[in-house]
């Protein structure tokens, strides 16, 4: 694998391609396609995958969710081949950070959970299946997808060094603030039993 010193202007370039990379609203791109309506005008309002999927369209909502992931994954996996380990972890921040403050929306993005675990998938993928499956059970018990993806993102940090990754602790720990700050909202919902629950448009 190439190895591309660790200079703070490479660095910053791969911090600059994984913010934009991170910046593509697909949410928007794939409402637009699949004609569904300007997402803005839609529920919540957010660009991601649930918010998608008020809008009725099933397919449209599992695009949304792998391309979101995708990008965070992608900004992760090229980073890592071309420069290594502190790149990767470079873009795969910027990449969540991206989504969740595009500047082509005006800095109004998503709240960028499909990316983050996408980021967790490809930096260390026992904790991002670890994290996905945390998701899901809470998701599935519950059926509230904030509740799921706070708990998911809490829980990441334990996963990272209950299964040996301690290498990406600190950016578990920066990702999850992150997520939990883009919930703030959604956490005050949540307190006050108000929070929507899947399959409510």
């Amino acid at each position: 694998m190439p190895e591309i010193a660790h200079s703070i202007p490479t660095l910053l370039v791969w911090a600059l391609f994984g913010y934009l990379l991170g910046a593509v609203p697909f949410g928007m791109v794939i409402s637009k396609l699949f004609g569904l309506g300007n997402l803005r005008e839609i529920g919540s309002g957010n660009i991601g995958a649930t918010n998608v999927l008020r809008t009725g369209s099933k397919p449209a909502a599992i695009a949304t969710l792998l391309l979101d992931g995708g990008k965070g994954a992608a900004a992760v996996l090229i980073a890592r081949a071309y420069a290594g380990e502190d790149a990767a972890q470079i873009a795969g921040l910027l990449a969540f950070i991206g989504h969740c403050y595009p500047v082509w929306l005006g800095f109004r993005g998503g709240k960028g959970v499909a990316t983050f675990l996408g980021l967790l998938l490809a930096l260390a993928w026992p904790v991002g299946i670890a994290a996905c499956l945390t998701w899901l059970v809470v998701g599935v018990a519950a059926r509230i997808s904030s509740l799921a993806a706070l708990i998911a993102a809490a829980a990441s940090s334990f996963w990272v060094i209950f299964l040996g990754q301690p290498q990406i602790f600190f950016l578990s720990v920066a990702t999850t603030i992150l997520v939990f700050w883009r919930h703030r909202d959604n956490i005050r919902r949540l307190r006050a039993g108000t929070e929507p629950k899947f399959g409510k448009k």
